[in-house]
């Protein structure tokens, strides 16, 4: 697991130990349980969120059975509240490459435009960018080496003016830290950029650059899905690109698709939409 997913099962157990208080976890009943997840949705936790607390406490309890001689699993059988599912935003095309131009010169402007056409372009997560080493770029081949979820590696393609921009921040780079240090992206210190750091100056050009809309790497790595699926229409293809495990969590973009194809109807078809009030009073 990365990082960031072992701090968030962490905080799950740390919220149901607050939760219960003083009672140890090998008294906990069905009921408790199910009245903790009723506290947390009054506070505005959403299904989805709940879902995934009740995911870590139902792995906390197999653990303390398996290791630690505990009789029940009181989160057996509890659900979350349904939630809506809520389509990934994604940036329109024009939007996406206004913001692959950042409108300065200087060398950490050189280095965002670097790492904007990376998510843009190869459909990264925040944690593949941050990780990303020198020798995993194969200029001549036009691919980049990732590290995704799970430790598991993939190979993916990389377009030429991400190829371009990167290569311009490479040539800066050596100015900003030393040759022991493989990681392609580093601050004014010379350390690697931090996912925040990141986050921020996505944020940051964002406003820049008067798109209106809070963006962040994620979105990014939407828009790159969605617009390749629109193009293409090779669901297959994007799934790999994006290193999904499982196909159906790619399908999600089929929706985006069909809500942009259901948008240009509307605007461009002449009966697309209804008509009342005619002449001879029919709809």
């Amino acid at each position: 697991m990365s990082p960031l997913t072992c701090e968030n099962y962490q905080r799950d157990v740390e919220v149901l130990l607050a939760l219960a208080q003083t009672t140890p976890l090998s008294q906990l009943q069905i009921h408790q349980m199910r009245r903790f997840v009723a506290q947390l949705h009054a506070r505005g936790l959403s299904g989805k969120s709940l879902a995934r607390k009740l995911s870590a406490w139902r792995t906390l309890y197999r653990y303390l059975a398996r290791d630690h001689g505990f009789s029940h699993n009181p989160c057996l059988g509890l659900k979350a509240p349904k939630h809506e599912k809520k389509l990934p935003a994604a940036l329109s095309p024009d939007s996406a490459t206004r913001l692959m131009t950042p409108d300065e010169n200087t060398p950490l402007a050189i280095r965002d435009a670097a790492l904007l056409e990376l998510f843009y372009s190869s459909g990264l997560r925040l944690a593949e960018l941050t990780g990303l080493e020198i020798d995993a770029v194969d200029f001549a081949q036009a691919e980049l080496r990732v590290t995704g979820k799970g430790a598991k590696t993939r190979v993916v393609p990389v377009g030429q003016f991400a190829l371009a921009a990167l290569q311009k921040w490479l040539d800066l780079r050596q100015t900003f830290t030393s040759v022991e240090q493989r990681h392609i992206f580093v601050g004014s210190t010379g350390r690697p950029l931090t996912p925040r750091a990141v986050q921020l100056r996505v944020g940051y050009w964002a406003k820049k650059l008067g798109l209106g809309v809070h963006v962040h790497p994620h979105m990014l790595r939407h828009s790159f899905a969605s617009h390749v699926l629109q193009s293409s229409g090779d669901l297959r293809a994007v799934q790999e690109m994006l290193g999904h495990a499982n196909i159906s969590t790619t399908q999600v973009y089929t929706h985006l698709d069909f809500q942009h194809l259901a948008k240009v109807y509307d605007a461009a078809h002449p009966r697309a939409k209804k008509k009342v009030g005619t002449t001879n009073g029919h709809e």
